[in-house]
């Protein structure tokens, strides 16, 4: 059984007992978050398709850590023949849930 859930603005595959990292939320450790826009559901073959979103489905999550962050991302850039160069990092801030369950009605 997997869903499709949008968070934030993105869209995950989710399934029970996965982790997965999302941009950082206002959650506290071991808090316990649910997300109801489930766009669709897969259990056992049968695929429900939400327009826009599957009535009554929503996907519980629990925060592992709230302090995560990503790999670093180089930015480059250059001017060819100018001698400008410019390097810049980013780190971007993650939040690291476990799918606990995804309940449908």
């Amino acid at each position: 059984m997997y869903a499709i859930v949008e968070m934030q603005g993105f869209q995950y595959k989710v399934e029970a007992g996965k982790k997965l990292f999302v941009n950082r939320m206002d959650a506290e450790k071991g808090a316990e978050v649910t997300f109801e826009k489930v766009l669709l559901v897969e259990n056992n073959g049968e695929v429900k398709v939400g327009a826009p979103v599957v009535a009554g489905a929503k996907v519980v999550c629990e925060v592992l850590d709230n302090e995560c962050r990503g790999e670093k991302v180089l930015v480059f850039h250059k001017k060819r023949r100018k001698g400008y160069r410019k390097l810049n990092g980013h780190r971007q801030d993650l939040t690291n849930l476990v799918v606990k369950e995804i309940v449908l009605a």
